[in-house]
């Protein structure tokens, strides 16, 4: 019974160390999935987001915005510029207005507040569109003016700001933004460049004195790319999710040994039950050699009992077979032992 207890806590101190050895294991084995699997599924997330920003980039076109400084030719009697609409991105090397684009022409003139400008009074100026083929799609004219100053509110202007004026912190000029042309630019007839044109009045050849010459373009998108442009940031957020979901979904189907292996491809061979089952052995035999050895003690009782009565005059009982029998891990077997 000793033995017996013996092996029953030998055996149970090897499961208990067995079963933590394993627990911890798998405890370790499925930390480090769940770090690789968030790894996986961050790297994915980052990688269809940028997909998706440059394919919803590419599709959702963003209206043209150019700047140009013109210099008009005052050798001729009506002086004249040209601007030609470069773009502001250099990246896509805009080359003209995209077609189906409404563009707003502006004109900005920065004028010298001069008796000269002043006497002039009104002028013209012309924007004519000129298509490839050297056409005139399009033409507009507006008047211009300086806005009036009497001579009192000139005065005082003078005297409060005669000192910044002194010291370069401020001009004796006026500005003049006029919108002076509106396009929509057509499939068939494409814009070249745009001619403008300054016209004095009629009865005289006066052009005004100009400090510097803007012209600002803006276009405007279709309706419908409009819309689009107005949601950009929804098609964003869900043409990345659909990536995501379609990565995902071919990870797992086309790849899942290497993104799920099982536990036994992780932790290969962790725990043999090789002490447990040396246990069992040891506690089998065991077992065996006490039922071996009180077999034996049985014969040798009987043995001497039959001697003793032989000895006695009695004649022995006839031969009888005492068997014992003997459990090994092949099976069991018998013995049978006869009169010596």
């Amino acid at each position: 019974m000793a033995s017996e207890s013996f092996y029953q806590a030998e055996e149970a101190t090897y499961t208990v160390a067995q079963g933590g050895a394993v627990f911890l294991r798998k405890l370790g084995f499925g930390f480090l999935g769940a770090v690789n699997m968030c790894m996986l599924l961050i790297v994915l997330m980052v990688f269809a987001a940028t997909v998706g920003f440059v394919l919803v980039q590419l599709w959702v076109e963003e209206p043209v915005f150019v700047r140009q400084t013109l210099y008009f030719d005052y050798t001729d009697v009506h002086p004249t510029a040209i601007f030609v609409s470069e773009g502001n991105d250099q990246r896509k090397q805009i080359g003209r207005i995209p077609v189906g684009h409404t563009f707003l022409l502006s004109l900005v003139l920065l004028m010298p507040d001069s008796d000269f400008n002043r006497g002039i009074g009104v002028f013209q100026v012309t924007a004519e569109v000129i298509s490839t083929n050297g056409d005139v799609i399009s033409r507009s004219s507006h008047p211009c003016i300086l806005r009036f100053r009497s001579s009192p509110i000139r005065l005082m202007q003078t005297v409060f700001l005669g000192i910044p004026i002194l010291l370069g912190l401020s001009s004796e000029t006026q500005q003049l933004t006029i919108q002076i042309l509106k396009h929509k630019e057509l499939c068939n007839l494409r814009t070249s460049f745009i001619r403008i044109t300054l016209i004095p009045r009629a009865g005289t050849s006066s052009i005004p004195q100009l400090y510097k010459a803007e012209v600002f373009m803006k276009s405007q998108l279709p309706w419908m790319k409009q819309v689009i442009r107005n949601w950009k940031w929804t098609f964003y957020v869900w043409t990345s999710m659909y990536i995501y979901v379609m990565l995902i979904m071919i990870l797992f189907c086309c790849f899942k040994p290497l993104v799920l292996p099982t536990s036994g491809a992780l932790a290969g061979p962790i725990v043999r039950d090789f002490p447990v089952e040396t246990v069992r052995e040891r506690r089998s035999k065991g077992r065996e050699d006490r039922e071996m050895s009180e077999e034996l003690r049985r014969w040798q009782r009987s043995r001497g009992k039959r001697k003793a009565i032989t000895f006695c005059g009695v004649s022995p009982p006839d031969a009888s077979n005492i068997s014992f029998r003997r459990e090994d891990r092949s099976g069991v077997t018998k013995e049978s032992i006869g009169d010596s």
